[in-house]
């Protein structure tokens, strides 16, 4: 196993003793203008990913959220503060995304300032190859830096075809580099599968300070970083109702509950970069301030992130839909279900969750006449499942 990564020390370290007597000398606020803000460096760290020989930033513009098609002021602030990876997605917003950030592209004026990864959610590599024609027809731009098999679940596509299409890939030009996206119930198996089979660059995945604990992921994540896969994370604000965080009542000399997040990604050294999906200008202005900020997490900071975790975890999904779906006979939705109220509760995306969740299969978004018990029984979370899939009924399909 490799070396215990610095989080992983820190979080060792941080008795509950020692973090509540940390924390009387807390006080609230924001990002404090201390000599950590004085000492920022110009523009957004960087890091190497993976084995690639490639350095990016470690914070990048998720962009599945709406863009301005004319002029977006997001995404040129990122760019002048170094932050120039963005990712984005044949699906994202059906085209809207790429369309609004190949019109960026031409105001930027030079393709070599970019980092554009795009992703294709095609289940053949037939038709991997096909729709990276499309992506670069639709961004126009001759290459990707980084194509991802997008959201997979089967780990059937970690296998030669697949790989093989990677190559292919590569081989044109198309793209610098290839790997896959993934946030179910299989993460650790598809990142071990990785790491043994070979000819994957990189990997996003699902990964926030509520998951430091888990111990096969732990494994999986040190088997990527021993293969050189850069490991990209994303959901990484582990996000819940508004109301329900602000029970807790975070304080920190340094950062905002929402800085302190990233800061817990980035505390873990094999993580290489992050996705935040950034949805106004002063939220790139915040997330860049904590990327710059040389402060660490105290041990009261990651021991109130803790608290937070265990006391929302009933209401936070995993995705791990192959435990209690497989219990209701694959009639229910459930993890897409609850993913997009999540949308509507803590992002305030309601239209969006509406969307998708309306789009979802009549058959799939039922819930009378279910018995949910063996289910809500199987749940690592402890979540209610009947009472949240009723409630996401209730909200979104009104």
């Amino acid at each position: 196993m490799a070396k215990p990564t610095p989080s992983r020390r820190t979080l060792l370290k941080s008795a509950a003793g020692a973090a509540l007597a940390a924390g009387a000398t807390l006080a609230g606020g924001g990002l404090a203008a201390g000599p950590a803000r004085a000492a920022a460096p110009a523009r957004v760290p960087r890091k190497a990913l993976g084995a690639t020989g490639a350095s990016i930033p470690i914070l990048q513009m998720g962009t599945s959220q709406s863009l301005d098609q004319a002029y977006d002021k997001r995404l040129h602030r990122c760019l002048a503060e170094g932050v120039e990876y963005i990712d984005t997605a044949l699906s994202y917003g059906w085209g809207r995304s790429h369309a609004a950030i190949a019109t960026f592209l031409e105001q930027v004026g030079d393709r070599r300032k970019l980092w554009i990864t795009s992703k294709s959610g095609s289940g053949s590599p037939q038709g991997l190859e096909k729709e990276l024609d499309a992506a670069l027809q639709q961004l126009r731009t001759d290459h990707l830096d980084l194509y991802f098999m997008h959201g997979i679940n089967d780990e059937d596509m970690l296998d030669k075809p697949f790989l093989q299409a990677g190559e292919r890939m590569r081989r044109s030009g198309k793209t610098r580099f290839f790997g896959f996206s993934c946030h179910d119930g299989n993460v650790v198996e598809l990142l071990n599968k990785a790491a043994r089979v070979g000819g994957i660059d990189a990997i996003l995945f699902r990964y926030n300070f509520g998951r430091y604990g888990d111990r096969a992921l732990n494994l999986a994540m040190d088997a990527c970083k021993k293969a050189g896969i850069g490991l990209i994370a994303m959901k990484v604000m582990r996000s819940v109702p508004s109301d329900q965080e602000q029970v807790l009542k975070f304080r920190s000399r340094n950062f905002t509950l929402a800085q302190a997040k990233l800061k817990a990604v980035w505390a873990d050294e094999r993580i290489d970069s992050l996705v935040s999906e950034m949805s106004s200008v002063q939220e790139v202005q915040e997330n860049v301030a904590a990327a710059k900020s040389s402060a660490e997490l105290s041990a009261a900071e990651l021991h109130q992130l803790q608290r937070l975790a265990a006391r929302t975890a009933h209401l936070h999904c995993d995705g791990c839909a192959g435990i209690c779906e497989p219990l209701l006979g694959g009639r229910v939705a459930v993890a897409d279900a609850l993913r997009f109220l999540m949308y509507h509760e803590s992002y305030g995306d309601t239209a969006r969750a509406r969307r998708l969740y309306r789009a979802l299969p009549a058959a799939s978004r039922r819930t009378g006449g279910i018995d949910f018990s063996a289910a809500t029984a199987a749940c690592p979370q402890g979540i209610d499942i009947a009472a949240r899939l009723a409630q996401a009924r209730s909200e979104l399909d009104g």
